[in-house]
């Protein structure tokens, strides 16, 4: 087969570009096509695949190739556009309809930047600037730039303040409402998935787009927590903190999300009794529920946010409890089937205590505490009480009894040896 690409006007587009320039590993290669048809792509072995606009993938290695196109508002939404994918459009005209300068550049085989509108000026002063004013048009914008803040946060990019007040203009028309709640999830996986997802919500709180999708994390800006404890006092920024901290202990989104969502409930306490916040634990219970079944959130990951929302307070005060109340804990948690959950579960709670002006670096000996007490107890199984001859609900009431007597003796020992208080 002869040399398919050397036919066509090709060029490679957008992250791809921008991160060549940046240095960073690339990911995808995307290519846009200027001058060719339909027809023509097809007749070369390409294989179409995109409904809305003609996309194709390459014959030989699968890598995508687009028909240059425009795009004209024809609705609301981020699906609302009418395509034009003629021959005639030029490449200067599909850059124009991207959402930032530095994903509007091209770069020919040989290297060679095509750069129309300054991408590499903004990517040289690590600024996020929209191209032109049909940003505007598209809400999913919004996310994306958020999501672009986050995710080259450590490079030092910040976002032109003419964008964020575009950002801000299309969270308050309430296109944003028309994102699907998988979309919607999507864009914010893969910034907890980042380095920085810190920074995605902080934007989209910033220019009030958080209001518009998840107004119950929107509403912990500016609740106050008792200064003892949360020294930061706000909520929202509380929430951020503990977000970073489960960063650093681990790379599941499902514990970055449980920690984003562990406080929730504290948007709802009445001003009068502010700054406690008695039984925010279950009142965020349904809040979780709503925002998991509005994004078409993923089952572990919204197992693990009720769980972490319900019972949080529960590990902090380990060493209060009576010996009952932890058994009672693990079989809440269900620590005996999913004790890879368990320590997820004391990973958001080790966040949630470390996640406070000044508590960065504190230790938090209740993880290992309770985690050394289900490691213990997880010994104790049915195996000896059926050789006994004990069946169904005596097996059962064994094993419990059993597990009651050796933790209190664990717990006496641990608080010992630790010193705890």
């Amino acid at each position: 087969m002869q040399n398919i690409q050397q036919s066509l006007n090709y060029f490679l587009v957008g992250g791809a570009v921008r991160d060549k320039l940046l240095g960073r590993d690339v990911v995808d290669n995307d290519y846009v096509v200027v001058g060719a048809t339909v027809e023509e792509m097809l007749q070369l072995g390409f294989a179409q695949v995109g409904k809305d606009f003609p996309v194709f993938l390459h014959p030989k290695n699968k890598q995508e190739f687009a028909l240059a196109r425009t795009e004209k508002k024809a609705g609301t939404g981020y699906t609302g556009f009418n395509c034009n994918a003629s021959a005639d459009v030029s490449l200067e005209e599909d850059l124009l309809r991207r959402d930032l300068t530095i994903n509007a550049m091209a770069m020919d085989a040989q290297g060679n930047v095509f750069d129309p509108y300054n991408g590499q000026l903004d990517l040289e002063n690590r600024i996020l600037r929209h191209v032109s004013d049909a940003f505007i048009e598209d809400p999913l914008r919004v996310l994306r730039v958020a999501r672009f803040a986050a995710r080259y946060h450590s490079y030092g990019f910040t976002i032109a303040p003419e964008t964020l007040t575009l950002m801000t203009k299309l969270s308050n028309s309430g296109e944003l409402l028309t994102l699907s709640g998988e979309r919607v999830w999507q864009e914010m996986e893969r910034s907890l998935a980042d380095d920085n997802p810190e920074v995605f919500f902080q934007v989209l709180y910033n220019c009030r787009a958080l209001k518009s999708l998840w107004p119950d994390l929107h509403n912990l800006w500016g609740v106050p927590n008792p200064k003892k404890w949360h020294p930061e006092i706000c909520s929202g920024v509380h929430t951020m903190m503990v977000l970073k901290q489960a960063v650093s202990l681990s790379k599941k989104t499902t514990i970055r999300f449980a920690s984003v969502c562990h406080d929730l409930g504290k948007s709802l306490t009445k001003g009068e009794i502010l700054p406690s916040h008695p039984g925010h634990e279950t009142a965020g219970l349904p809040l979780i529920e709503d925002i998991c079944r509005k994004f078409k959130v993923p089952t572990a990951h919204k197992n693990l946010a009720l769980k972490v929302c319900q019972f949080h307070l529960h590990s902090h005060k380990a060493f209060e409890l009576k010996p009952s109340t932890i058994l009672k804990l693990f079989n809440q948690l269900d620590v005996w089937r999913k004790p890879e959950e368990f320590k997820d579960f004391l990973q958001c709670c080790q966040a949630d205590f470390t996640g406070r002006l000044g508590f960065e670096n504190r230790e938090y000996i209740q993880k290992q505490f309770l985690l050394q007490a289900y490691e213990k107890l997880a010994q104790i199984t049915a195996k000896p009480f059926i050789e006994k001859g004990l069946k169904g609900l005596a097996i059962k009431e064994a094993i419990s009894q059993t597990r009651l007597v050796e933790l209190k003796t664990f717990k006496q020992c641990f608080v010992a040896e630790n010193s705890v208080n």
